[in-house]
């Protein structure tokens, strides 16, 4: 809230009356101010002198020190808080729980004011007993935040300024303190009160968290209760880095039993000469892929994350070691969701009422409730990821990753360690800690292959074999590792052509024709085009704040273009008309020049059956040139719905639609 002039004018009658034993108005006073004047009355609190509490030097050292952890957990809130307000005259104090100022930071002239009558200086008290109504006082009484404006001050000195203060409690919830925010009434904003409020909850959480470390490090029994809740691997060594506590996880993971390894060094239970323990502990690892061998060299590996941290005492000396073991699969699902590796697109998202769009989406839908693959053709710009991505949230695949990659944008020499991964040392310039391929990243989500025509032959055959034996093996890896991942293929490309000329391996080819998809291109979905058109403009009508809308004069061109770019181009012209475009109206002239030709001038071959032929060239509306074209085909087809539908290319689910729209009765074309 904020007060208005009127509002401060009523509160200064209000405590003026208040103060003198008067009735008082009430109706510009909160409740909570009115019965915070009746206490600082009831102190005896002098509203034109008022008295002050100030700590001796002995108390005042007692009490830094019995709120040393309040002190020291607050004060970088309150340096954040101040680095926002400094040179506004703004002063945040810290408060114990009876009042008294246990630290403060400000602006340097409105601190010295504040020493001049000894009411900010560490040690003084700001209770209601002392201060009257004042945030830090009245917060403390009510036990919740407050903001106190100007006239609401019961003290007269302090009506200039705006004050914001909340409690600060302790793990258990009882309040120790209070963080205070106060400035000059006319550079005061509402905003502050909700920064003060995130401050103190940020303190109260520190708080919680601080009491929460000291009880682990105390009590072993809560140690075990937290350890166990982590879904890692944890061991804990002690200073000589035997095992003093290790959770099921990781009993688990190493086929261990307690007793076998509690008191023991740690690397007494792993075998394989390249993993130095003693090197490997002697300083924090944020996250390092290793392999240990638990029955052997001979045998397969487990491939963890491994990640150490210290456990520092008191007195800054090492005294323990936390070591967490991740599987690959957990790290990657983490990996996965912070670099964006999902989908956005549903079945819901593509627009489409033409009998060829609906087919493939009630086909794709199918593919869905599978986990074969699929394989996508169709031509640049028919949205093959926007199905990808569709069928990946309608399958049982839908919480795991989905991760794309272009088969035609990555070098020939990287396309292979970027789907499979490499181990360390694999070849020059390698991360020398090995990483992991998108396979790897996409286990138990779905990976789509862009434009897998342009897959080099080499890389094809370990892809067939990742495929046969739902197993990846990285470059330089002795031992593969078992996935469980979606393949969506898609391409652009005639695949059975590229077998024929050697460029794609056949054996491959129908391993990814499971499912086939076949999106329509553009031009053979004319009746999408406008609705189309018109969705592009819904998502892109608010870059400038107008609601555009499309000309009816636009819609013949727009039909009449064959759109070789298909969906993606239709979206470019929209997008670009909208910028173009000086009014709501997009008219043909804002159209880039191809798709404002007359027909006869086109190069491209029209897409439009024969019944069309000179009906868009007319200047007739959207409407006039449809009803004129089913006329002209019932005409020619002998009022047959059926036959006169696949001379339009048009589903007879539409026509008969756009023949009640129309009002047009069939049978009156019969001869």
């Amino acid at each position: 809230m904020s007060i208005n002039g009127i509002h401060s004018q009523g509160l200064r009658q209000a405590w003026e009356k208040f103060i003198n034993n008067q009735e008082a108005d009430d109706t510009y006073i909160r409740p909570e101010i009115y019965e915070s004047w009746v206490r600082s009355r009831a102190f005896q609190v002098n509203p034109y002198l008022p008295k002050t509490n100030l700590l001796d030097s002995t108390e005042l050292n007692q009490k830094i020190n019995s709120n040393l952890k309040l002190i020291e957990t607050a004060h970088p809130y309150m340096s954040k808080l101040f680095s926002i307000v400094e040179g506004s005259g703004f002063y945040l104090l810290l408060c114990d729980k009876n009042g008294y100022i246990l630290d403060l930071i400000g602006d340097k002239e409105i601190i010295e004011k504040g020493r001049a009558n000894s009411m900010l200086v560490v040690g003084a008290n700001r209770s209601e007993q002392f201060a009257g109504t004042n945030a830090i006082g009245t917060s403390l009484a009510l036990n919740q935040p407050i903001q106190i404006w100007g006239e609401e001050h019961y003290i007269d000195a302090h009506k200039g300024y705006c004050c914001s203060a909340a409690p600060i409690t302790d793990a258990f919830g009882n309040t120790i303190g209070c963080l205070d925010i106060t400035g000059l009434y006319a550079q005061s904003h509402a905003h502050t009160f909700g920064m003060l409020v995130s401050a103190v909850d940020g303190i109260n959480k520190e708080l919680k968290i601080l009491h929460a470390y000291e009880e682990i490090k105390m009590i072993s029994a809560q140690r075990n209760s937290i350890i166990e809740s982590i879904p890692s691997g944890l061991i804990l060594l002690n200073q000589g880095n035997r095992v003093i506590q290790i959770n099921n996880t990781a009993l688990s993971m190493f086929r261990l039993q307690y007793a076998d390894i509690i008191g023991k060094e740690l690397s007494g239970f792993f075998s394989g000469s390249h993993l130095n323990f003693t090197s490997l502990l002697s300083s924090p690892i944020d996250s390092k892929e290793i392999s240990l061998y638990i029955d052997g060299p001979d045998s397969p590996p487990l491939n963890l994350n491994i990640s150490v941290d210290f456990v520092i005492d008191e007195q800054g000396i090492r005294s323990g070691t936390v070591i967490r073991f991740d599987e690959p699969k957990r790290i990657h699902t983490i990996v996965n969701r912070i670099g964006g590796f999902k989908s956005t697109y549903t079945f819901e998202d593509i627009k489409g009422d033409s009998a060829a769009m609906k087919e493939t989406l009630k086909y794709a839908k199918k593919a869905a409730e599978t986990d074969l693959s699929v394989l996508i053709l169709g031509e640049s710009g028919t949205g093959k990821e926007l199905i990808a991505q569709s069928i990946h949230n309608a399958s049982s695949y839908a919480k795991g990753p989905f991760i794309a990659i272009n088969c035609g944008s990555l070098p020939k020499g990287l396309i292979e360690s970027e789907l499979f991964g490499y181990e360390k040392g694999s070849f020059t310039g390698a991360n020398k800690d090995g990483q992991p391929g998108k396979f790897e990243l996409a286990d138990g989500g779905t990976i789509f292959l862009d434009e897998i025509g342009d897959m080099p032959m080499d890389v094809q055959s370990s892809l067939l074999r990742v495929l046969q034996s739902k197993e990846v093996l990285r470059i330089g890896g002795k031992y593969p590792k078992r996935i469980d991942v979606r393949i969506i293929a898609a391409t652009n490309k005639d695949l059975l052509h590229e077998i024929k000329c050697k460029q794609f391996r056949e054996d491959l080819y129908f391993r990814l024709n499971v499912f086939t998809l076949k999106l329509p291109p553009l031009r053979y979905r004319s009746e999408d085009i406008i609705l189309l058109a018109e969705t592009f403009i819904s998502i892109h009508k608010n870059q400038k704040g107008k609601h555009y809308r499309l000309s009816p004069a636009l819609y013949p061109a727009l039909l009449n273009y064959s759109w070789p770019g298909n969906v993606r181009e239709l979206e470019n012209v929209i997008e670009r008309a909208i910028n173009l475009s000086d009014s709501e109206e997009i008219m043909n002239i804002q159209l880039p020049e191809e798709c404002t030709l007359e027909k006869e001038d086109y190069t491209c071959t029209p897409h439009y059956t024969e019944l069309a032929k000179n009906v868009f060239t007319e200047s007739l509306s959207i409407e006039s040139a449809e009803h004129k074209l089913i006329v002209r085909g019932l005409k020619e087809k002998n009022g047959n719905v059926e036959a006169t539908a696949r001379a339009l290319g048009i589903s007879r689910r539409t026509l008969y639609r756009k023949l009640k729209k129309y009002d047009i009765q069939p049978h009156l074309f019969k001869k």
